[in-house]
């Protein structure tokens, strides 16, 4: 494994956050943005093998991992904010240059943001999703099944409600906190291994009790609002990669199916895998991602991005 540097960056509202950096200065710059509810650590065999090409950086979310943690919770953890510790991140590891983005579960609900309003445009070179939708798209996807209905637009919609459960239930005060904070937070490892079939080995860390009752209010800052009032203008102004576990036990594959006119510049890669693909399918995902990359590189006539190979 290559030498791993850490600092420390000031995100929005003056949130301290944990920044990791690896891979060859001067290459082209991946940011790899976590999901729900887990920490930096989740890219670890991602990140190691796409530091061969790249300069990879990874943080941890406000109130993950050693993050700080905004005061009150309540509003510390909008879209918003998460936009703005993602430019302080950027603009510290690459100043003046756009980052390619990767994103998973919660990781990629902020992606799309980065991806799609007008004041990172510039400082996105490209994007790739892993299981996480834009909540704007979501919203336009839900009320356009519900202006139009028909009987296959009717089961999509109560299959993605039946698999969004965990979102109702992060919606009730208090008790996922309890829940994270004692039984589930001890079983999750176990759960994940079992149900997901990843590797507990390194992961997750021992902060998971913590991340996971103040990543809560990532969906009771966002959900709701968004979904009752999605932006008309979520257009990408970066190249999507679409990256689709079919097997993904919390997303529809149907949720992407009106993502074409939201996206100019779309790749969707259909995958046999469940949803923590960065545990479950490293090599593969950083292969996917070197090879988007570095396409959008030489369409961009980057030097950097042409000069490196296809690994995984």
């Amino acid at each position: 494994m290559g030498a791993v540097t850490e600092r420390w960056v000031e995100g929005g509202g003056g949130v301290s956050l944990c920044v990791t950096e690896r891979g060859a200065a001067g290459r082209p710059v991946v940011v790899l943005v976590h999901g729900y509810p887990d920490s930096k650590e989740v890219w670890e065999g991602v990140a190691e093998r796409l530091a061969e090409d790249f300069r990879v950086v990874a943080y941890d979310v406000r109130g993950h991992g050693r993050s700080g943690v905004p005061e009150p919770l309540r509003g510390g953890f909008t879209l918003e904010r998460l936009t703005d510790d993602f430019l302080a991140v950027a603009d510290a590891v690459s100043p003046g240059r756009p980052v390619h983005l990767v994103g998973h579960d919660w990781g990629s609900v902020q992606g799309w943001e980065f991806a799609t309003v007008g004041r990172t445009a510039g400082r996105v070179a490209s994007f790739t999703s892993i299981s996480g939708p834009s909540l704007d798209h979501f919203g336009h996807w839900i009320a356009g099944r519900l202006r139009r209905p028909t009987p296959r637009r009717a089961v999509q919609l109560l299959g993605q409600a039946a698999k969004s459960w965990y979102v109702y239930a992060l919606h009730t005060p208090r008790l996922p906190e309890l829940a994270w904070r004692g039984p589930l937070g001890r079983r999750w490892p176990w759960i994940l291994e079992r149900l997901e079939r990843v590797p507990s080995v390194g992961y997750p860390t021992a902060s998971l009790p913590s991340d996971a009752a103040h990543g809560a209010w990532l969906y009771r800052d966002n959900v709701r609002p968004r979904l009752r009032r999605p932006r008309a203008d979520a257009y990408a102004h970066a190249p999507v990669q679409l990256i689709l576990p079919l097997g993904d036990a919390f997303l529809s594959p149907s949720l992407y199916d009106d993502l074409d006119p939201w996206v100019p510049d779309l790749v969707r890669r259909r995958v046999d895998a469940r949803h923590w693909v960065p545990r479950s399918r490293p090599a593969e995902l950083a292969g996917w991602v070197t090879e988007f990359v570095r396409e959008r590189d030489r369409e961009r006539g980057d030097g950097d991005g042409a000069a490196t190979e296809v690994v995984g």
